[in-house]
């Protein structure tokens, strides 16, 4: 795993993550029967809210985003892409800890939604998130403090 950090978004990196999203994506969207080439990259734009996302950079270098997007009952981990030649690097897990790490502290629960059959579903499962619900096309998971289960 390379050098990384996380620097606040804004909302000149709105077409980067976009990108980002776009390619991240693509195959699961296939497979699923939802890809569509303007509507994934527009979803991304109106949903980006800069100040609860940050930009992953590896080496100096654009490498993704997460975001984590208050809720009254838990916070959204959402828009978490890192580019592909770096996904498997572990640079992803150390990301999702250091996130999860902060919610624990502040005893928070993290929610969020992953498309089915997407194997970042097991970087989810490996910190402590579990599935709360599951369709066609999204599996819904959750995470307390502490990487239990609900109540």
């Amino acid at each position: 795993m390379g050098d990384w950090e996380l620097r606040p978004a804004s909302g000149a990196d709105v077409e980067a993550v976009a990108e980002l999203r776009a390619v991240v994506l693509r195959a699961d969207l296939e497979r699923l029967g939802r890809y569509d080439e303007r509507r994934v990259r527009q979803r991304l734009r109106d949903g980006f809210v800069p100040e609860h996302t940050w930009v992953i950079e590896a080496d100096g270098a654009f490498a993704g985003c997460v975001s984590l997007r208050p809720a009254p009952d838990a916070h959204w981990l959402e828009h978490f892409y890192l580019t592909p030649h770096l996904q498997g690097t572990g640079i992803g897990g150390a990301v999702l800890r250091a996130l999860l790490e902060q919610c624990d502290r502040d005893g928070t629960v993290v929610r969020l939604n992953v498309l089915q059959g997407s194997p970042a579903r097991r970087l989810y499962e490996r910190h402590g998130f579990a599935v709360e619900s599951e369709g066609a096309v999204d599996v819904f998971m959750v995470r307390v403090p502490g990487g239990g289960r609900l109540p």
